[in-house]
C-alpha cells in the first residue's frame, strides 16, 4: 500500500535516506536544515535498519566521516546549509579526487558570510563549478518540491555509485521548510557486507583478496605525470556524465515567445508568472534545469532559436545566468533577475522584470 505523509522538505530527505537503506548519516546542526538531523535522531533508524546517525563535532569532521564510510563501499551522506557546506569543501574535493560516492544535501540560506537563515540560491557557483580546490565536478540535483526532496535521495545515490562521484541535492530554505504531501518509497534493505564485497570489490576498502592488489583510497599523488593521467580519467568521466545524465523540465515552451530559465523554488514562482503573462497576452515558457550539473546547455541553445529573449530568474545576484549565456552563445538577449539576502521574488516581479529587461 502506498504511504503518503505531510512532511517538510528536510523531513522528507531524512525519511527517504532511511528508506533508501543508507548506512550512515554524519552531520552538524545549522538553520535552515537542522530538521534533517533532528528527524533522524527522533526516528532512531538504527532500530529500523541499522543506519548510523551521528552528530559530529563540526562540519569538517562530518564530511571526513562520510569519506571513511564511503571508502568502505557504504551509502553515506551529510547535510548542511551554506556556511557549513563551505567548511566541507576540502573534504568534498578529496572525495571527488578519490572517486568516492556519497550524498551531500545543501539547504541554502542567504549570504555572504553568516548572512540570514532565509532562502537563497547563492550557492550555485559553489555547487556546480567545484567549490573546493582542483578540477572536479559534483553531480547536482535541484528539487522544486518536497516530493523531489524525497525522490532525489535515491536518484543521487544511483548516480553517485554509477559514476563513483559525490552527488549533491541543492535545495534552499523555502523547499526545506515548506510542507507538502509526499509519496514515500518502500523500504530498501541495507546491503550486507557480502553484497558490498560482490558489488564494490574492485575499489572499496573491504579487506584484501589474494586475487587482487590492495584497494587504496586516496586523492594524493606526488608524481605529476600520474596526477595528470588521473585528471584525464576524471575529465573523461565528467564528459560521460554530461552526455548521459542531463535532466530538465519544459513548461509551456511549444509556442513561447519568451523564455524563463529557473530552478528550485524560483521555478515554482515562475509557473505563476506564466499564468500572469497569459492574462496580458504574453506567451512565456519555462525551462527548469533539474541537473544543475550537468547543465542542460543544448536544450537551452535549441530553445534560443525559437524565442525572442531569455530571463534567468534566481535568488541571487546573477550566477546561473552565466551558464545560460554560454548556452545561448549570443543568439538572443539574455538577462538576469534576482532577489537576494533571503528575499524572495513574487510572480508579478518576475513578469515586470521580463517586460522591462527583455520585451521593452
Amino acid at each position: 500500500m502506498e504511504e503518503v505523509k505531510l512532511m517538510k522538505g528536510n523531513e522528507a530527505v531524512a525519511e527517504a535516506a532511511i528508506r533508501e537503506g543508507v548506512d550512515g548519516y554524519f552531520g552538524y546542526p545549522i538553520t535552515p536544515q537542522s530538521e534533517v538531523i533532528e528527524y533522524l535522531m527522533l526516528e532512531e533508524p538504527h532500530k529500523r535498519t541499522g543506519m548510523v546517525v551521528l552528530q559530529a563535532e563540526s562540519e569538517i569532521a562530518a564530511i571526513n566521516m562520510v569519506y571513511g564510510a564511503a571508502a568502505c563501499g557504504k551509502k553515506a551522506m551529510t547535510s548542511s546549509s551554506s556556511p557549513g557546506i563551505s567548511l566541507k569543501q576540502e573534504g568534498i574535493s578529496y572525495m571527488a579526487g578519490a572517486e568516492l560516492p556519497c550524498l551531500i544535501v545543501n539547504v541554502v540560506r542567504g549570504g555572504p558570510g553568516l548572512g540570514t537563515i532565509q532562502p537563497s540560491q547563492a550557492d550555485y557557483f559553489q555547487s556546480v563549478k567545484g567549490g573546493g580546490h582542483g578540477d572536479y565536478k559534483l553531480i547536482v540535483l535541484a528539487p522544486a518540491s518536497v516530493q523531489e526532496m524525497s525522490d532525489f535521495v535515491e536518484d543521487a545515490f544511483v548516480l553517485a555509485f554509477k559514476y563513483r562521484n559525490p552527488a549533491m541535492i541543492l535545495s534552499d530554505g523555502l523547499i526545506g521548510q515548506m510542507m507538502e504531501k509526499v509519496k514515500l518509497k518502500p523500504q530498501k534493505e541495507r546491503l550486507t557486507e557480502k553484497e558490498i564485497r560482490e558489488k564494490y570489490d574492485s575499489w572499496a576498502t573491504i579487506g584484501k583478496k589474494e586475487t587482487r592488489e590492495r584497494n587504496i583510497i586516496t586523492s594524493l599523488e606526488l608524481k605529476s605525470e600520474r596526477q595528470e593521467k588521473h585528471n584525464d580519467k576524471l575529465q573523461a568521466k565528467y564528459r560521460e556524465i554530461e552526455k548521459n545524465e542531463v535532466r530538465y523540465e519544459k513548461i509551456n515552451c511549444e509556442n513561447a515567445d519568451y523564455l524563463l530559465v529557473a530552478y528550485g523554488s524560483s521555478a515554482r514562482i515562475c509557473q505563476k508568472t506564466i499564468q500572469l503573462g497569459k492574462e496580458k497576452g504574453i506567451n512565456i515558457g519555462l525551462i527548469r534545469p533539474i541537473t544543475l550539473w550537468p547543465f542542460p546547455s543544448d536544450v537551452i541553445n535549441e530553445a534560443a532559436d525559437k524565442v525572442k529573449g531569455i530571463l534567468s530568474v534566481e535568488l541571487n545576484a546573477g550566477q546561473m545566468v552565466e551558464d545560460v549565456k554560454l548556452a545561448v552563445n549570443g543568439k538572443i538577449k539574455v538577462e538576469h533577475f534576482g532577489r537576494y539576502g533571503g528575499m524572495i521574488h513574487s510572480p508579478d516581479e518576475v513578469l515586470e522584470a521580463l517586460e522591462q529587461k527583455i520585451i521593452k
